[in-house]
């Protein structure tokens, strides 16, 4: 894919295990430009350990702009990000969400005793900031005609997925998110889709078990295999291309097709073993 000329702005890598990053790579190969947030650094970590994780990736990317730290729970954060966007780039073609976050003991127990203060936490960072940062590019007039959209979802969203728990509730609300805001920003041209993949070895996906994950889509997965950082970046960078023209409000499942497939059978059954 080609994307000599085409500018946007990538939110949520951690680290180099991120799909944001597969994600962004696969874009500045194709000659595309990118400005980078990263989660604010503690006043008290000298070492600056969030950004330097960051930026040990984009500095040995010349196609990489910028750098800027986003609290996504902070609206005029949110804001001074579009402004250094508008400032870097004048307009933007993409824009990537892929922000995520739950209390690990809420994540850790049954769906049915997850606090209140952890349900508003995951879906305020999970859900909510998809709405700021469209918002907040939109009002500062940073969007052209054709410009993209997209953010990561799971199939934990659609279906129930044992241990996947609040955050599965966020990517259910996430993916409802998708088609209202693809009915809102579409009178301007600009789509928006997400990118369900599968499980992958990523900061988030060690949180939720992943590995066990692993080997049930494996053995499910008509392809009988696991997806790759690789395959999931080069779908993400298609759903922010000209290629996808036409598509908007969909969830796009890049998982071996496991998504297709009944329940597990046997598995599920130890699993509901165990839990009883």
């Amino acid at each position: 894919m080609d994307f000599q000329g085409k500018k946007g702005l990538i939110l949520g890598v951690a680290n180099d295990h991120s799909i944001a990053w597969a994600i962004a790579k696969r874009i500045m190969e194709g000659g595309g430009e990118c400005g980078f947030t990263h989660l604010p650094d503690r006043p008290d970590d000298a070492r600056q350990r969030n950004r330097r994780r960051v930026s040990q990736l984009t500095d040995k990317q010349p196609n990489a702009k910028f750098l800027v730290p986003m609290d996504a729970q902070d609206d005029q954060q949110i804001r001074d990000v579009m402004q250094t966007a508008k400032d870097e780039f004048g307009s933007i073609d993409f824009l990537l969400h892929s922000i995520a976050f739950a209390d690990r003991e809420d994540l850790g127990r049954d769906t049915v005793y997850t606090s209140r203060a952890g349900f508003a936490l995951a879906m305020d960072v999970s859900v909510y900031t998809l709405i700021a940062a469209t918002a907040a590019a939109k009002d500062a007039e940073l969007f052209k005609p054709g410009a993209a959209i997209a953010t990561m979802t799971y199939f934990g969203g659609e279906k129930c997925v044992p241990g996947y728990n609040v955050m599965g509730i966020c990517k259910a609300a996430l993916e409802a998110t998708v088609r209202y805001l693809a009915f809102d920003m579409g009178a301007q041209g600009v789509r928006v889709n997400a990118l369900s993949a599968g499980p992958m070895r990523t900061l988030a996906g060690r949180a939720a078990g992943v590995d066990e994950m692993l080997e049930l889509y494996e053995h499910m997965a008509p392809m009988a295999r696991n997806v790759t950082h690789e395959e999931v970046g080069n779908t993400g960078a298609f759903l922010l291309h000209p290629a996808s023209d036409g598509i908007s409000g969909e969830i796009l499942h890049v998982d071996g097709g496991y998504h297709a497939m009944g329940s597990p059978g046997r598995l599920l059954e130890k699993v509901r073993a165990a839990k009883s």
